[in-house]
């Protein structure tokens, strides 16, 4: 008995997607199938980066077409869209989503956060880039082990991007002295953040990670209304006082019409590295209690712990100190979601295809 493309598709029926909540049918990511006797070659699209679960998903396929007799081969080809940001702000050139990480409160561990999504999306197989948002107290550089290095200029205006660990950055900490204290207004410290946005020359990025200050001032209004940004996430720990200042942040990003996908709890729990004993030091369920109330998305739950530190310090955040670490591989999980989450918005098809032009001669 021959075995048709409707047969297929009916056995991938079965395989979720658990970011999605769906399957590789219903989500749009088989795009072809091939079938050569019992050979079945398949095309799938992924839309959001996940390229450490191919070998998951080929399983879960093989083990699924087995039942039709067929072997199977995979043609991966993922494809991040660019999403709708609010109109009235132009996109931004070489960058298809910018998504902002803000917590409202300082100490919290946000920049820390946002690197390691960053090379966590990298790891995943999108084109990153991260912006240190921080005019007052960049960090950036140091934990990209990047703080003695400053950015190549193509003129008198534009200039490149620092590249480390896979991650296009740029900070203000690239371009002033370590030791040089910012005393600026609010007014200058937003231009400044305006230019280190347009004037950088981003490559080609499926995200644009940009890593906010606390609070709810001039550099978080200019990003969300001067910014396309596309969308937020808010960090936290779960103590009252952090949660308390978490909810300004989300309030902030709801006036200004940025969507918040989620929230990232910080120093959820503490494992003690002699006897193993767990403590909620800040709290316990805190990020999650938020992320119900405001009806998002909990992104997940990361430690404290003190290697996240140490490797923060160290230039080599905890994505790329140890790839293959549990908290590695939470980091990957939550960028996974974020994206997964961004990818089920409506598309930007602006920056998809050519502009064209029709003249009559």
């Amino acid at each position: 008995m021959s075995v048709s493309e409707a047969d297929v598709k009916q056995q991938l029926n079965a395989i979720t997607i658990p970011e999605l909540d769906n399957n590789l049918v219903d989500a749009g990511w088989l795009k072809a199938v091939d079938i050569d006797g019992n050979q079945a070659t398949l095309r799938l699209v992924p839309s959001f980066p996940c390229q450490s679960q191919y070998a998951d998903y080929a399983q879960k396929i093989a083990a699924q077409l087995e039942s039709l007799s067929l072997t199977v081969a995979i043609d991966w080809a993922p494809r991040v869209a660019a999403y709708q940001h609010k109109a009235g702000v132009e996109s931004l050139k070489g960058v298809k989503n910018i998504i902002a990480v803000a917590s409202g409160k300082g100490g919290v561990g946000k920049s820390t956060t946002s690197v390691n999504l960053a090379l966590a999306l990298v790891a995943e197989g999108a084109k990153v880039g991260l912006l240190d948002a921080d005019i007052y107290g960049p960090s950036q550089p140091i934990m990209l082990g990047k703080a003695d290095s400053r950015p190549e200029t193509l003129d008198q205006k534009r200039i490149l991007p620092v590249l480390s660990h896979g991650v296009q950055s740029m900070s203000i900490g690239y371009l002033v002295d370590p030791e040089q204290a910012m005393v600026w207004r609010g007014p200058m410290a937003s231009g400044a953040l305006q230019q280190l946005i347009n004037d950088t020359q981003w490559q080609d990025l499926d995200y644009l990670i940009v890593d906010l200050p606390p609070g709810t001032g001039d550099i978080q209004l200019t990003l969300s209304q001067r910014v396309p940004v596309t969308a937020a996430v808010v960090v936290t720990t779960p103590q009252d006082i952090a949660l308390a200042d978490a909810v300004k942040a989300m309030n902030m990003f709801e006036k200004v019409s940025v969507p918040v996908l989620g929230v990232i709890e910080n120093m959820g729990v503490h494992i003690c590295s002699e006897c193993g004993h767990a403590e909620h030091i800040f709290g316990e369920g805190g990020g999650a209690g938020l992320a119900e109330n405001a009806k998002i998305e909990f992104l997940g739950s990361l430690p404290l712990a003190r290697s996240i530190r140490d490797h923060a310090d160290s230039g080599t955040p905890s994505v790329v100190a140890e790839p293959d670490g549990t908290i590695a591989q939470m980091y990957q999980s939550i960028a996974r979601k974020i994206a997964a989450s961004l990818s089920t918005r409506a598309k930007d098809y602006s920056q998809s295809f050519p502009n064209i032009s029709i003249t009559n001669d």
